[in-house]
């Protein structure tokens, strides 16, 4: 049976940073849950198995490490691990690999120096610039903690013009979980909501001595069922490109191929670029969009 020890509870207080060890111990127990012992070539004793997914020392025989050393580190205590120890458990865990730089992440964080977590973000001015001449396409980009950083003209026209909104609500986590308009935008809601809180996650891994995402985690926490609950699963992943159907309320319905490109320079921000397939009615609307100008901006946030 499992040694039900007492394990830290992840918590986020607004204010406060996000307790490492604690998010380190409830993402590798996650992880482990999910794996049936089917799934790793080791016999299933059915009803005398008490924990879901595989134990502890199925686990720890797989990475090829002793019960006591996984047993700490699954308490939260990454201090000594080595990379080749994480390599051997994210292996037997099946990690992909936003997974794995995660555990990583968590059990050895970075002692470079950096600059303050809570900064304000800044983008490059010739990154505007280039995003002002993307015509037709709408583009913008987003930083650290699913901040909405800059935007081009068509990027208001679709998802709505966040120049109306204070800069603290120019957030897609904010947007998403708390303004029912932004419900109605994305046909396929949860799969955004799941891609937001999946962002934010690996966030939290590499700046979890962030406030302010501490803060944005705390908030929604509180305000959005939805997000407890995904959150409470701790998934990671990178949606580098796909597909995103959207209700616009002045075109109707929109097919948009998505990109996303990290910035070299400033790994926390991305360029993220949309189309639509050549000569779909999806173009022929991102045309209208365009040719209505400032009219077009009546979207989702007005």
């Amino acid at each position: 049976m499992e040694p039900r020890d007492e394990q830290p509870q992840a918590t986020a207080t607004p204010g406060r940073p996000l307790d490492r060890r604690a998010e380190l111990s409830e993402f590798l127990r996650s992880r482990r849950a999910r794996l049936k012992p089917e799934d790793v070539g080791l016999p299933d004793f059915g009803r005398h198995r008490r924990v879901p997914g595989l134990r502890r020392e199925e686990l720890a025989q797989l990475a090829g490490v002793s019960v006591a050393y996984y047993t700490r580190l699954e308490q939260g205590n990454g201090r000594n691990v080595s990379a080749e120890v994480l390599d051997s458990i994210a292996r037997a865990l099946r990690l992909t690999d936003a997974e794995h730089a995660h555990l990583t992440h968590l059990a050895k964080p970075k002692s470079l120096k950096k600059k303050p977590a809570a900064r304000q973000q800044q983008v490059r001015p010739s990154l505007c610039r280039l995003l002002d001449t993307m015509d037709g396409v709408p583009a913008y980009i987003v930083g650290r903690r699913a901040e909405i950083l800059a935007w081009n003209r068509m990027a208001a026209a679709v998802f709505g013009d966040w120049a109306d909104l204070p800069a603290v609500e120019r957030n897609w986590a904010r947007l998403v979980f708390l303004r029912p308009d932004y419900r109605d935008l994305f046909v396929d809601w949860e799969q955004k909501a799941i891609d937001i809180v999946c962002a934010l996650r690996m966030d939290a891994g590499c700046h979890p001595d962030d406030p302010r995402l501490s803060a944005l985690v705390g908030e929604l926490s509180v305000k959005s069922e939805e997000f407890r609950r995904l959150w409470a699963t701790h998934d990671v992943k990178e949606k580098s490109h796909g597909l995103k159907r959207l209700h616009h309320p002045l075109v109707g319905e929109l097919s948009l191929n998505f990109e996303s490109f990290r910035l070299t320079g400033d790994a926390d921000q991305s360029l993220v670029t949309y189309h639509a397939d050549p000569a779909s009615p999806s173009e022929e609307s991102l045309r209208l969009l365009a040719s209505w100008g400032a009219d077009a901006t009546r979207a989702p946030t007005r």
